[in-house]
């Protein structure tokens, strides 16, 4: 497979790498997402309209239910059957017993501002004022249809039905009961009808969220009532739902099964086909657009880099031809950074190089013995920059032994205190130690101060016991010493003290030194804080720019620095770092 790639041009194998890695994938993947969401799309769709219809379902129970409630009251009131079956001597007395009892009871239980259009109590007693919801139940109501359908009922449950008028037409949906609970007892015959408002169905079944027709079928399948326009549903010959064209369409169907008032009546809700396509068409397109600029833009960016490489590996390539007939010229380049740019450089190098060796072959050997010459001067010199230090250290120590012999303690303490300060910093090789070896370094600095300026400077230590063997990087606390004492309390007349404490808190090690001096502005403060941010290394200086650095790279996020300090009221400052571990595993 190697050896077949290999011949294959590198313009052929980026368009290669374009239809295997990009075209393909992408064309494949746009195939997938698109089935996928349209399905999606269309069961979503799908699925809302069926919730749809299922609520219309349960909105136009609950209508019916509420009369049912209301025709139950009517059914099983005592009072109010009593009353109805009683005989009254003259139209006085009913109307005493009318406002006593039956007008209130209508009032109350007679929502007629909602979804009830008229509640009314037909009663086969010619002693009652038929008005005010009390009907007279005479031979020509009895040969109305939807009396007929409630005596043909042998059980008690109410009916829903729709009323015509004389003319055949639609007048109104009704739900009938007989009120024989107190058959037993009381021996007239009473029947409720209530009707409902034609206008609160509509507002049921003319639901937003339904983006087609709504169907309202009786037992038989007739359509009682429906949202399609172009059915007339109130004339009297009603029209079977069966003979409707829908094989465009999508149907919906919810039934009422278990509710003996609507037992074998269904909601249908049709929807075009073409309304669930709509949805699946702007997801189509949303995914036709996409796909068409996953696919083009990489394939411009592609071209563009492929001819970024294509370009220069050829005029490469002229060049390399020129060199075998003895052309030896360089590639008009600019200063590229990827790997053909350093391969034309590194190519105008060679070509450079050889041209250099034939035309220039004996100052080429003079150069090259000048740069060995060179270098051995600069190996001599870091020698003997190595060597001068401990000179300067033997040294010391000469004039510390000669001290003491003339019994000038004093100068040889100092001289010895600069000595180990001095020894410390040729040993880099050694850059962590213990607390109690970097406050020798410490008291030897400010013992050396003391010598200096006698009375103006003194200072005190505060250690915790257990802090002592814990380690740190090597001059860490120092360099704050210094520069309390140079730049805090040197420029003082009267001088000032130092005081350091060194602590243990919640495995971290706390240094804090707090002098009397000048103190800092605000400028000064942010200057320090500012090393904080920088990552630049400061080269060999020992100074608190670069001891920030240091323990920035040693204990990264565990590092808190902390100052406090404002002009004329001295100077604090706080440097927590952890505690590291030892090689064994416990903690330094």
């Amino acid at each position: 497979m190697d050896r077949l790639l290999n011949h294959i041009k590198m313009r052929n194998k980026m368009l290669l790498i374009y239809f295997l890695c990009v075209f393909i994938p992408i064309v494949l993947t746009n195939l997938l997402f698109y089935n996928t969401i349209t399905e999606n799309v269309r069961n979503q769709r799908i699925r809302d309209i069926d919730r749809t219809i299922e609520q219309i379902n349960n909105d136009f129970r609950e209508q019916v239910d509420n009369a049912v409630g209301l025709s139950s009251f009517f059914y099983a009131d005592l009072s109010t059957n009593e009353i109805l079956d009683r005989d009254f001597a003259n139209a006085a007395d009913y109307l005493e017993v009318y406002d006593s009892y039956l007008r209130r009871m209508l009032n109350n239980y007679t929502p007629l501002s909602f979804s009830l259009q008229n509640v009314t109590i037909y009663v086969d007693n010619d002693t009652l004022l038929h008005s005010g919801n009390i009907g007279y139940l005479s031979d020509e109501l009895r040969e109305e249809p939807w009396y007929r359908q409630a005596l043909a009922n042998d059980t008690s449950h109410p009916i829903f039905t729709r009323t015509e008028s004389e003319s055949g037409r639609f007048q109104e949906f009704s739900l009938i009961r007989k009120m024989d609970y107190y058959s037993g007892r009381l021996n007239k015959e009473k029947v409720v009808k209530i009707d409902f408002k034609t206008i609160d169905i509509g507002e049921i079944f003319n639901n937003l969220n339904m983006q087609g027709a709504v169907y309202l079928l009786n037992p038989s399948g007739d359509i009682e009532y429906t949202t399609d326009s172009s059915i007339d549903w109130k004339k009297s010959d009603k029209t079977a739902f069966s003979t409707i064209r829908s094989s465009d369409r999508i149907k919906f169907t919810s039934r009422y099964s278990g509710v003996s008032y609507l037992e074998g009546w269904s909601i249908v809700g049709t929807v075009d086909e073409n309304e669930v396509i709509r949805e699946v068409r702007k997801s189509r397109d949303f995914i036709l657009i996409s796909a068409c600029l996953m696919m083009i833009l990489p394939t411009l960016v592609i071209v563009i880099i492929t001819r970024s490489f294509n370009v220069r590996i050829v005029k490469i390539l002229k060049q390399m031809k020129k060199v075998r007939s003895q052309n030896f010229e360089v590639i008009p380049v600019t200063d590229f950074r990827d790997e053909i740019g350093q391969l034309s450089l590194g190519f105008n190098r060679m070509i450079l190089q050889i041209k250099s060796l034939i035309d220039d072959v004996y100052i080429a050997e003079i150069q090259k013995k000048s740069l060995e010459l060179e270098r051995s001067k600069a190996q001599l010199n870091a020698l003997q920059s190595q060597i001068n230090p401990h000179f300067l250290f033997n040294a010391l120590e000469t004039i510390r032994m000669r001290s003491l012999l003339k019994d000038e303690n004093e100068t040889a303490a100092m001289i010895h205190s600069m000595a180990k300060i001095f020894r410390s910093s040729l040993t880099w090789n050694k850059d962590m130690i213990t607390v109690r070896e970097e406050l020798e370094f410490i008291i030897c600095f400010l013992d050396i101060q003391k010598y200096r300026f006698e009375d103006r400077i003194d200072y005190s230590l505060d250690v915790q016991p257990e802090a002592y063997a814990c380690k740190l990087p090597k001059m860490l606390f120092l360099p704050f010493v210094e520069n309390a004492s140079i730049h805090g309390l040197e420029p003082l007349k009267q001088g000032g003290q130092i005081h350091i404490a060194i602590t243990m808190k919640d495995r971290n090690l706390i240094f804090k030194i707090r002098d009397n001096g000048t103190g800092m502005n605000e400028r000064q403060i942010g200057k320090l804080y500012s090393y904080l941010e920088t990552n630049e290394i400061m080269g060999e200086r020992i100074g608190i720019q670069n001891v920030i650095y240091r323990a920035k790279l040693i204990y990264g996020a565990g590092f808190h620095f902390l100052i406090y300090s404002a002009p004329g009221q001295g100077t604090e400052i706080e440097l927590r770092i952890p505690r590291l571990p030892d090689p064994g595993g416990k903690e330094q």
